[in-house]
């Protein structure tokens, strides 16, 4: 027993613990600074849905890896640098984008907040609710078509380039004077991002549900369509009946009253009341922790 003992020390290698630099977690932080950034826009594009198609294609290939099926691993092996550039291509307008959002943050005042009081943080204000009920019913009350789609968190920027930048605060007179007949924007959608109608004349993806009526015109299977590919709210004017219909998550609600328009409105708003003082929410937590441990 005492030689199997002594013969241990010699037979097992000594674990060292790498010695960690000031460098080291200005590096690790980076890292997960940068991550958190490609996670979060990973989650407010349709870039998620081509994300997992990839991680598909990257099972497909670990099973043919573990089972040893060596002509398809070796087209992988010389499609890779292909593949590699055709997602960057796919990518490349998701990718633009993120890079120029990172160039607009302000990282240090994103990190360390000083003011004290509390935010209200909304996708759009009430007034902007309003706007956009007034001006719905106004034109279903003259039968005037309109397709109006609100943003929320998958942005729309695809969409967007098909159309005609505006970039104006939305008011019922302005989204009323787009949709008027024989005007140049009256055609397409318009999109609201926030409290500001991005863009008009934009041209949607059409639904090819077939459970639809077949009475519906190409401006309900347009707002159904961007609803399958986005989590938008979209409001559909019906030059024909005068009616006012929502299409979200796929699903299509027609000839709604005024009341359950604004409330699917005030939902989409996404309102909550949040602290925004990291400092406070520190020490609070620093006081808490010191109250029960004297408790």
């Amino acid at each position: 027993m005492q030689e199997l003992l002594s013969f241990l020390p010699i037979s097992i290698p000594k674990i060292s613990l790498p010695v960690m630099t000031p460098i080291d977690v200005i590096e690790i932080l980076l890292i997960a600074f940068f991550a958190y950034q490609f996670i979060v826009w990973i989650k407010y594009t349709r870039a998620y849905t081509l994300l997992k198609g990839i991680l598909v294609v990257a099972a497909f290939v670990a099973g043919a890896y573990l089972f040893r099926m060596n002509t398809i691993l070796f087209m992988v092996k010389n499609l890779a640098n292909v593949l590699i550039i055709g997602v960057i291509i796919i990518f490349q307008p998701e990718l633009r984008k993120v890079l120029e959002q990172l160039g607009e943050k302000k990282i240090v005042s994103s990190l360390i907040r000083f003011d004290n009081g509390r935010e209200v943080r909304e996708r759009f204000t009430d007034k902007t609710v309003g706007e956009i009920v007034k001006a719905s019913y106004e034109m279903a009350a003259v039968r005037t078509g309109a397709l109006i789609v609100l943003e929320q968190d998958i942005l729309l920027t695809e969409y967007e380039r098909t159309g005609i930048n505006i970039d104006a605060v939305v008011t019922s007179q302005l989204l009323i004077n787009i949709f008027e007949h024989n005007t140049p924007l009256h055609d397409g959608a318009v999109i609201i991002r926030g409290n500001r109608v991005a863009a008009a004349t934009c041209y949607l993806p059409l639904s090819d549900n077939r459970e639809l009526s077949k009475q519906l015109g190409t401006r309900h299977r347009a707002a159904v369509g961007i609803s399958e590919v986005s989590d938008s709210v979209t409001i559909i004017v019906s030059e024909e009946s005068g009616s006012v219909s929502v299409a979200q998550r796929g699903r299509l609600r027609r000839d709604i009253p005024s009341t359950t328009l604004r409330e699917i409105l005030i939902k989409a708003q996404n309102k909550k009341v949040v602290d925004n003082s990291r400092i406070r929410q520190l020490l609070k937590g620093k006081r808490k922790h010191e109250k029960n441990s004297h408790s």
